[in-house]
């Protein structure tokens, strides 16, 4: 059994043990929010890296340091009452994507926030710079600019060569400045490839069905979804949806192929949780977050789902299998 599949198996019951009992060791027990959007279930395995990060860091829950995991199960109306709960007795704290990041900062101004997987964090107003970011929040985030927009639709069309108009699936839930940037970028890599783009937006999982209807009454042929945290809770739906179309479609977080998508090419999600621990240790022994710069990734992975792509009727070119980190059958 490989490293993920085996946290995959134990992340939520570790993450769910009652603590032992009082800190182990003699000085003082640093307390720790987590708040996420994800149910538990759904985000169980990455809270758990987090935690064995800070293990490898020297801070083990129960003993100099204890976690505060906040699941808000999908539901952003509860994310303030939750960041509320966390600002009031933790000494830092962890937020998952930009919804839970904003209700941290809108909860406590001088607490330090350690952003895990922020999508255009400048653009989105949680930060001043990526240099500089100010202010209490810093962090990681999961945008490496245009160039990878290029990447994964040029892949796409490796696999499926005879696509020419592409859906793009966006978030009009996410800060408009931002949205209105990355649907340019992605726009301007696909014009290079000779590829009509048919934008669709939603807002809650509910208007997917409608969505995907109007991709194909569009006559779209593939399907371009790029990093968002609502796709990623949604991720098997929309699979399913994908394949229903008979889309061939590129993702960007592994975990949309491991549920069915045909191939997705991104950031390593663990890589990202690993360096976010590393902010928190230093912040713990007292960096101050406007002085740590904002990093971006620097892994990434490509899965193929093989079962996917016959189903689809697809030949992974031998070009493309080989650059492939993790090919499912």
């Amino acid at each position: 059994m490989d490293r993920r599949a085996f946290i995959a198996m134990v992340g939520v019951s570790i993450i769910s043990t009652p603590l032992a009992g009082e800190a182990q060791s003699t000085g003082k027990v640093y307390r720790i929010g987590y708040l996420t959007v994800p149910s538990r279930e759904t985000a169980g395995a990455v809270a758990n890296t987090f935690k064995l990060a800070l293990r490898d860091l020297g801070w083990i829950d129960g003993q100099n340091i204890v976690i505060n995991f906040r699941f808000a199960d999908s539901d952003l109306d509860r994310l303030p009452h939750l960041a509320a709960e966390l600002a009031l007795t933790n000494d830092v704290i962890v937020a998952g994507a930009n919804a839970a990041v904003v209700a941290a900062k809108s909860a406590t101004p001088k607490k330090p926030i350690v952003m895990l997987f922020a999508i255009d964090p400048v653009a989105s107003g949680l930060v001043a710079s990526l240099a500089r970011p100010g202010g209490n929040v810093t962090g990681l985030t999961v945008t490496v600019g245009r160039e990878i927009y290029g990447k994964q639709l040029q892949l796409l069309k490796d696999v499926a060569p005879r696509i020419s108009r592409v859906a793009i699936l966006m978030n009009a839930g996410s800060p408009s400045d931002a949205r209105a940037a990355r649907e340019q970028e992605i726009e301007t890599a696909a014009h290079a490839l000779r590829l009509q783009r048919q934008v669709v937006a939603i807002r809650d999982p509910g208007e997917l069905d409608n969505a995907f209807a109007a991709m194909k009454a569009a006559r779209c042929d593939a399907l371009f979804v790029p990093v968002d945290g609502l796709f990623y809770q949604h991720r098997t739906q929309l699979a399913s949806l994908a394949a229903k179309s008979r889309f061939p479609a590129m993702w960007g977080h592994r975990e949309h192929a491991e549920a069915g998508g045909l191939m997705s090419y991104g950031t390593d999600l663990d890589d990202l949780v690993r360096r976010a621990a590393t902010y928190v240790d230093k912040i713990l022994r007292g960096a101050q977050p406007a002085e740590l710069p904002v990093e971006q990734p620097t892994k990434f992975d490509l899965v193929i789902n093989l079962k996917t792509a016959k189903a689809l009727g697809l030949t992974i070119p031998q070009s493309v299998l080989v650059r492939a980190d993790e090919i499912i059958q």
